[in-house]
């Protein structure tokens, strides 16, 4: 297959660990006979100290010419510290999910076998968990209008959702519970919000065309305390951009790291993967960033385009790195090995035989997950 892939490393260790993920879809192109042809693009701050843009004209045109977008990180501290800043490094990400129509994002959550020990959370609570959250990302509060008043003493954030917003990113969720374990639980706060009141209406009328799935509601609030408590409760989480945005983040905290997690976000005509952690700014040029979240992305493009074995084998290699305790220090402050030399191990342990289906015992999910 031949693919052509946008590669926006953006800022902070961006750049280092979608290097290991670009080493990664390389040893594939190599193994199984594949043609990926990578082209740069800057994005967020680095791309507004070259052009006063967060996204330039030539970034999007580049992505919307892509098969797929592979993206490292975004964010600055100097921006993080400015709130009157009114140029900003994630609004790039934004116009980017926005002008690419990327409106579900996906994020597969599981627990490695071996890495059972390194999660803040006991053994009995997360072994076994696996679900995945699907994210509406082009609508909702961050979207919505924004005012200051004059005096800078009033500030307001619409959240504003349609039924067709709502519809499409439900569909694929239900489909995804589906191919599952049959379960979809959405996620709100329809006892206050007019906007999650419409998702619990098109959502249930949506639910009568999957009578195999069952469907239940949680509460945001309650939701937060439930994935900590009980994760494995869970199979598909289905929410709004805000509260997916917060989930998301505190799903990775299960794992032990959030450098673990990888997401798609997709659309009806492109796709764009990502880990799921920021720009880690403090381990830039250090050698300490941990590329397994960038590389369970590439392999979730992988799978995208329904290159499966292509993508177990790279998760298989994860798995070997893993059980052989070839990992940065966030998963073992011992170790000596950085970013460079965790994904070094990954490519070279991408193989195209049957040696991986024994190892592929811990995996993200990958068929399950990503449904278009």
């Amino acid at each position: 297959m031949n693919l052509k892939i946008a590669l926006l490393s953006g800022d902070g260790v961006g750049p280092e660990v979608t290097a290991q993920a670009v080493k990664c879809l390389q040893a594939v192109e190599e193994t199984f006979g594949h043609q990926f042809t990578f082209t740069s693009a800057s994005v967020g701050a680095i791309a507004i100290e070259e052009t006063g843009d967060p996204l330039p004209e030539a970034t999007l045109d580049l992505c919307k010419a892509s098969d797929a977008v592979l993206f490292g990180a975004i964010g600055d501290p100097k921006y993080d510290n400015q709130p009157d800043a009114k140029v900003r490094p994630e609004q790039g990400l934004l116009r980017l999910r926005k002008e690419l129509g990327l409106f579900s994002n996906i994020r597969p959550v599981q627990v490695f076998p071996s890495l059972l020990d390194q999660s803040p959370l006991r053994k009995s609570i997360i072994k076994g968990t696996d679900f995945v959250i699907y994210r509406e990302l082009t609508g909702g509060i961050y979207f919505g209008e924004k005012t200051l008043s004059e005096d800078g003493t009033r500030a307001s954030d619409l959240c504003v959702y349609t039924e067709k917003e709502i519809s499409r990113i439900a569909h694929l969720a239900f489909k995804a519970a589906k191919g599952r374990k049959k379960k979809l639980t959405l996620v709100d706060k329809a006892n206050v919000l007019e906007s999650s009141r419409l998702w619990r209406r098109v959502v249930s009328k949506i639910a009568e065309s999957y009578p195999e799935v069952k469907l239940d509601f949680l509460f945001a609030d309650n939701a937060a305390m439930q994935i900590i408590l009980n994760p494995r409760q869970f199979d598909v989480i289905l929410t709004d951009n805000l509260f997916g945005d917060i989930l998301s983040d505190e799903g990775s905290v299960i794992g032990g790291s959030i450098g673990l997690l990888p997401s798609a976000s997709v659309g009806e005509q492109h796709a764009l993967f990502e880990p799921i952690h920021g720009s880690y700014p403090q381990a830039k040029g250090k050698n300490m960033a941990n590329p397994v979240a960038s590389i369970l992305s590439a392999a979730m493009l992988l799978d995208h385009f329904g290159l499966t074995e292509e993508a177990q084998a790279v998760v298989a290699a994860i798995n070997k790195s893993m059980k052989k305790g070839i990992v940065t220090e966030d998963l073992d402050a011992q170790s000596k090995y950085g970013t460079d030399e965790v994904g070094e191990f990954v490519a070279s342990n991408i193989v195209d035989s049957d040696d991986y289906q024994s190892m592929n015992k811990e995996n993200i999910g990958l068929g399950k997950s990503t449904i278009i």
